[in-house]
């Protein structure tokens, strides 16, 4: 059994399920949690006010929302629930609206999960795999496919014509760490850790740069410690001015966009 099935069951999974906005999307994965004990209905608030509060930083892919909010007592045990919308709906998000599948994450710490995490944003970033979790007809065909894995290196992000850097000439001045944030510090910033990590072990610096996923609060505070913060639009209008640079990202499990970001960023 994978990390993610593990936390992730069919009683969890809803398919074709009819949302009339955000909220509502939110709230029929929240409700799944609910109902398998993980998390009481707080929890589901919870997750609503983050992006009311924040914005709709939880959309890290085209069509794909992250729901989470940050571990409290209203929290029994970490698990998933999974809601493919039978018609999408809109979040506010300026390139990855809308949605129509909601992933919902109840976590006790920021670290039980760390690995579920990995797996599905490198699952969520093959197209193959995507297009096959879209198809699906049954909760038991998506733990089918979820359990079947993806390629280790997903389709769109090919090696460019440009040969990938070798050494670290790029980072020669470099404070050899990049933060990558999000509200809570445990969902979507993993997202971007994961996919930042593959695109660094690719070009082979992932021995000389380290990507610590955080929050908001604390990334202001560890940014000096930083060459540069990674995040979606709603969380760099938060950060503000934190005197180092702050890059958006839009695509979340994308490593041609972090390829670009980078090769940009360090001058490649």
């Amino acid at each position: 059994m994978s990390e993610i099935t593990r936390l992730l069951n069919t009683a969890s999974i809803r398919l074709d399920a009819v949302a009339d906005d955000w909220r509502g999307a939110i709230a029929l994965a929240g409700e799944l949690l609910e109902q398998q004990g993980a998390a009481g209905a707080e929890y589901t608030r919870a997750m609503i006010t983050s992006v009311e509060e924040n914005g709709p930083y939880i959309v890290v892919a085209p069509g794909f929302a992250f729901a989470h909010a940050r571990p409290s007592e209203a929290v029994h045990r970490t698990a998933m629930s999974w809601v493919r919308l039978a018609r999408p709906v809109e979040f506010g998000h300026a390139a990855n609206d809308p949605v129509t599948l909601v992933v919902a994450l109840s976590a006790t710490d920021r670290n039980e999960h760390l690995q579920a995490m990995r797996t599905l944003a490198t699952l969520l970033g093959s197209p193959g795999t995507r297009a096959a979790l879209d198809g699906t007809r049954t909760p038991e065909e998506v733990l089918a496919v979820l359990s079947a894995g993806a390629p280790e290196r997903p389709a769109e992000a090919a090696p460019s014509a440009e040969p990938a850097p070798t050494t670290t000439e790029a980072a020669a001045d470099s404070r050899n760490k990049i933060l990558t944030v999000c509200g809570n510090g445990l969902g979507t910033s993993l997202f971007l850790k994961n996919t930042l990590e593959q695109v660094l072990d690719h070009w082979g610096w992932s021995k000389y740069l380290t990507v610590e996923a955080t929050d908001t609060i604390s990334a202001r505070g560890k940014a000096k410690e930083a060459d540069l913060i990674l995040t979606s639009g709603e969380i760099a209008r938060t950060l503000g001015d934190v005197g180092v640079p702050v890059k958006v990202i839009e695509n979340f499990t994308s490593t041609t966009e972090l390829d670009a970001a980078l090769r940009e960023l360090y001058d490649v």
